[in-house]
């Protein structure tokens, strides 16, 4: 109001000490005179200083000063000396305008806190050391020292303070297996001096955890492509880094699918693991398997973990499981069928033996999916009287022999189906089989009709070519279940003179039913002799326990124009 009272306020203004916050604010109507401000700077010739209210607000940042051409009403904050700090004034439009300012401040207090990380894990807790000072002599500080245990899933539980009389504290007492973590916090505290205790240090000793490492640099073995059905065998080295032996290691082993279908792989536990150094090799174990990829055709991913679901305490877990891609190729090609009856492929409805040993045999190419498995293979015989009958690997009759172990180039199952069959007329032979991935032999089923005569016969022996220039073979059939003891052609000239005999063993293999011999009569007598050209006779003499073979003939055997007296004719034309 006055210049005194002014000059009043520059003193006060004086006396406040460096750092402290002012706030400055008209709290009457004297500002409602437009002139004020030039009456403050006026003031300077009755300061011994040359210095007004106005020059020492504005050099306290306060510029808007020289906005007062009417009446208004301001508020001004500054830091008294400080240069740093930016000031923040408010000026009203008008006297009656309400006005506010808002500035943040950092301000001391008189409590604060020092958290640690989490400490651990430890398999034993032993003891905290901490030690610090006061910035100043005369008391204020009260710090202490908050131990909080933390449990696996991170719940975090006070368990002691301590004070400075205990710069040693005892921690055995502390379950690891309840709280392998623990944090530290310091309260600090000092209402009289706002200074922080110095925290020296803070230390916590216990016995670690032990550590591990997936190691492929030390050793993994894994293919990337396998044939089908091929064994995967995965091997990859995990190795103690720690100076701490684990117990008995717990791996996890699961493989993804291309169905995104997981498998898990069974592992059992494995043996300890000594600390790092102990023993040479016994720091390191070598997780793997072999593992059936029948199912697993396509693309998979194989993961595995060793010491999973926290099943020990260990000091870190990023580095303890490992992905791996591998790639199965897929079985498509069907597996391949092949019968025959005494070692002959038969045509449809040939007489066979009325015992006949029917060999089955079922090829694959999968040399992995070795076919051992007597459901690959169905066999039916249906009966004249047309009944249908299914064997079963049961009995003598019905024998299987797996194509033994994998890998098999060979990958053959055999069926050795032995019969007897007591009635004449037709049967049917009914053969299905797959290969371990379920491809079929065929789109249909393997059929086959085939004629069954109980009484030995024979039927006229016919020689093929017939004229000859070379060599001609003999065709016949024999029925029943036996082959002749004896069986010789006689050749003789036309005038009845035997030439050549043929006997059984040089004949070759014979079987029943429908015979074309290996043996091919070159035209050459009993000591190698070439024949002249021309009609020669032949004979065929058969003995079967004692008795001479009665003829067969089929219902369309027109063959014995051919023959005279049993004899037949064959013409040699060199």
């Amino acid at each position: 109001m006055t210049s005194a009272s002014r000059k009043l306020a520059m003193d006060f203004m004086d006396s406040i000490p460096d750092g402290y916050i002012v706030v400055v604010r008209t709290i009457n109507n004297y500002t409602q005179s437009s002139g004020f401000i030039d009456q403050w700077k006026a003031d300077t010739t009755l300061n011994p200083q040359h210095t007004s209210l106005y020059h020492k607000l504005k050099s306290t940042g306060f510029n808007q000063l020289d906005s007062f051409t009417s009446a208004k009403s301001f508020i001004h904050i500054y830091q008294k000396n400080n240069n740093g700090f930016v000031p923040v004034s408010v000026i009203s439009n008008g006297i009656y305008d309400v006005i506010s300012v808002t500035k943040d401040l950092k301000v001391p207090d008189t409590l604060g806190y020092i958290t640690s990380p989490a400490f651990g894990p430890a398999k034993a807790w032993k003891r905290l050391y901490w030690a610090g000072n006061s910035v100043e002599t005369a008391p204020g500080d009260n710090p202490t020292v908050e131990i909080i245990g933390v449990d696996q899933s991170g719940n975090e539980t006070s368990l002691a303070t301590i004070d400075t009389s205990q710069l040693n504290f005892c921690l055995s007492c502390i379950n690891c297996d309840m709280y392998p973590f623990l944090k530290l916090r310091m309260r600090n505290i000092d209402s009289v001096n706002f200074t922080p205790y110095q925290l020296n240090y803070w230390r916590l000793t216990y016995t670690p955890v032990p550590e591990g490492a997936i190691a492929p640099n030390v050793y993994l073995k894994m293919k990337d492509t396998l044939d089908a059905g091929e064994p995967l065998e995965f091997k990859l080295a995990f190795k103690n880094v720690s100076d701490v032996a684990f117990d008995s290691l717990k791996v996890k082993m699961v493989i993804t699918d291309r169905n995104n279908v997981t498998h898990i792989i069974p592992i059992p536990r494995r043996r300890p693991l000594l600390a790092n150094g102990d023993i040479t090799h016994l720091d390191t174990l070598y997780l793997g398997s072999l593992i059936n990829t029948t199912s697993l055709s396509g693309l998979n991913t194989l993961y595995v973990e060793a010491n999973p679901d926290n099943d020990q305490p260990e000091q870190f877990h990023f580095n303890n499981f490992a992905y791996r891609n591998f790639f199965v190729k897929g079985d498509t090609l069907n597996p391949l069928l092949d019968v025959t009856f005494d070692g002959v492929h038969i045509l449809n409805r040939d007489i066979v033996s009325s015992k006949p040993d029917i060999i089955v045999k079922l090829k694959d190419e999968a040399k992995w999916l070795i076919l051992d498995d007597t459901s690959l293979l169905t066999l039916q015989v249906r009966y004249p009287n047309g009944s249908l009958r299914r064997f079963y690997f049961n009995n003598d009759t019905l024998a299987f022999t797996g194509a033994g172990q994998a890998p098999n180039p060979d990958n053959t199952a055999t069926i050795n189906f032995k019969p007897y069959f007591t009635v004449d007329g037709e049967y049917e032979l009914i053969v299905t089989g797959k290969d371990r991935s379920g491809n079929e032999a065929g789109n249909i089923e393997y059929r086959i009709a085939f004629e069954v005569i109980n009484k030995p016969m024979i039927s006229n022996m016919l020689n093929y070519p017939n004229p000859f220039t070379t060599s001609t073979a003999f065709v016949f059939t024999i029925t029943g279940n036996e082959i002749p003891q004896n069986i010789k052609i006689e050749i003789m000239t036309i005038t009845g003179k035997i030439v050549r005999e043929i006997t059984k063993d040089e004949l070759g293999p014979l079987h029943i039913g429908r015979n074309i011999t290996e043996f091919k009569w070159d035209g050459t007598d009993q000591y190698g002799q070439k024949l002249a050209n021309g009609i020669y006779l032949y004979r065929v003499v058969t003995n079967l326990n004692g008795k001479v073979l009665d003829k067969y003939k089929s219902e369309n055997d027109n063959t014995d124009k051919y023959f005279n007296k049993g004899y037949g004719k064959m013409y040699l034309m060199r």
